[in-house]
């Protein structure tokens, strides 16, 4: 197990690139582009034993074969891992695998995805920074006082920079959607969590938890009933924390991906992989350049060029040849 002290330096951003795959089985429309700069799998760590991408802190540990794991089942630890550059793309779905588990019968507290301005700075909202700006699903597997809430629950809250995070009531008051997701603690499958965003448009999270390849989804918010306004300039992040009480907090991969739309149809989000007839009519567009036709129409000027070029040449040799017979 490595625990890495990895530089603050900010490495430039791109597209990774592979071949352009659907995004949406069913759905030839919406296409996308891995993101490899907000993406981890095995080993997690260069050659260096630094990550290109990512910084990690705190508890964190890396076992290069298996997983980050956040925080150990050991009490009062906290972990997290953050990009090192922005995710700027104006669509994007994220697909995480994680694991929850330890040999207590009690168990706490829980991890948090992030998308936030704020990166890599330890606090006391699941490992991370309170009064954050930007988005926060929380993976919450201790109920500390929310009668009537079957836990682990999960939850999105929508930071203003200046709200805090409540604490005492389990995010109550911070809720803009969440799902209760019993058994998605020490499940006998790998868990997943998929968020899908669409930019000023829809924020969907489905859970993989119940059966190997089931999607469940948690929540669909749809603007402008909902404020899913995630900053512009926002990093990815995860983070854990235990208390008293703890668990194995490990994250397994991430893939992000960009995502797009063709053939004239604009992007939009539904739950599960196949967006109905009204999401579809409700998608962001985002242009996408035409591949065919420039490289002909290029050619095609050097063509013209070239017989102007010539055309002008042989003019020329006509005209000095007739200067030179009309002085007999």
């Amino acid at each position: 197990m490595l625990l890495p002290r990895l530089s603050s330096l900010l490495c430039l951003a791109g597209l990774a690139t592979l071949p352009v795959t659907s995004a949406y089985n069913g759905d030839e429309n919406i296409k996308s582009i891995p993101l490899r700069t907000h993406s981890l799998s095995p080993p997690y760590l260069d050659s260096d034993f630094q990550s290109r991408w990512f910084d990690f802190g705190g508890d964190a540990i890396i076992r290069a074969d298996k997983y980050i794991r956040l925080t150990a089942d050991r009490p009062s630890q906290q972990g997290w891992i953050f990009s090192r550059v922005p995710l700027t793309a104006t669509n994007w779905e994220i697909e995480v695998e994680f694991k929850i588990h330890g040999e207590g019968n009690l168990h706490g507290d829980g991890f948090a995805m992030w998308l936030t301005k704020q990166r890599a700075t330890q606090g006391p909202v699941f490992g991370s920074t309170d009064n954050f700006e930007g988005l926060g699903i929380f993976f919450d597997t201790y109920k500390n006082n929310r009668p009537g809430t079957s836990f682990p629950y999960v939850m999105a809250m929508m930071g203003d920079g200046k709200t805090s995070y409540d604490q005492a009531h389990d995010g109550k008051a911070n809720e803009v959607a969440g799902c209760s997701a019993r058994g998605l603690r020490g499940a006998s499958i790998p868990t997943k969590a998929r968020l899908t965003y669409f930019q000023d448009k829809s924020l969907t999270l489905d859970l993989q938890y119940k059966s190997e390849d089931t999607w469940t989804n948690c929540f669909t918010l749809n603007a402008p009933e909902a404020n899913i306004a995630i900053p512009a300039v926002s990093y990815l992040g995860f983070s854990a924390e235990t208390g008293e009480l703890s668990d194995n907090h490990d994250i397994i991969s991430v893939k992000a991906q960009n995502l797009y739309s063709i053939g004239g149809n604009s992007a939009g989000a539904g739950s599960g992989r196949g967006p109905s007839n009204n999401a579809r009519q409700d998608r962001a567009r985002v242009k996408v350049p035409k591949k065919g036709g420039s490289w002909g129409w290029f050619l095609f000027k050097v063509v013209l060029f070239l017989a102007a070029v010539v055309g002008a040449y042989v003019g020329f040799t006509a005209y000095r040849t007739r200067q030179r017979y009309s002085r007999f």
